[in-house]
């Protein structure tokens, strides 16, 4: 389950809001201002962000590299192209 709560709840029900993340594996997003700010997840799920992170981050570079040199709109409809057929196979 995903809750929304305000720093100031947060603060009050830090120890609450803990325990429903270690052990209901919930995960409660932090508002200031009615905008969101921050959220807390269980560090089973922040590692796997952070390595799905990781991996976007070193794809991205790949794509940076091999398109190097090549103009911004050829080289995005190349991708969108190769997207497309990728996804009708």
């Amino acid at each position: 389950m995903i809750a929304e709560v305000s720093a100031v709840q947060f603060r009050q029900k830090l120890g609450e809001m803990l325990n429903q993340v270690q052990y209901r594996n919930d995960s409660i997003v932090i508002s200031k201002d009615g905008k969101p700010v921050a959220a807390l997840v269980d560090a089973e799920l922040f590692t796997r962000i952070r390595r799905m992170r990781d991996r976007f981050d070193a794809l991205s570079s790949r794509i940076a590299q091999a398109y190097a040199g090549v103009p911004e709109e050829q080289g995005l409809a190349e991708i969108d192209s190769l997207v497309a057929a990728e996804r009708a196979r």
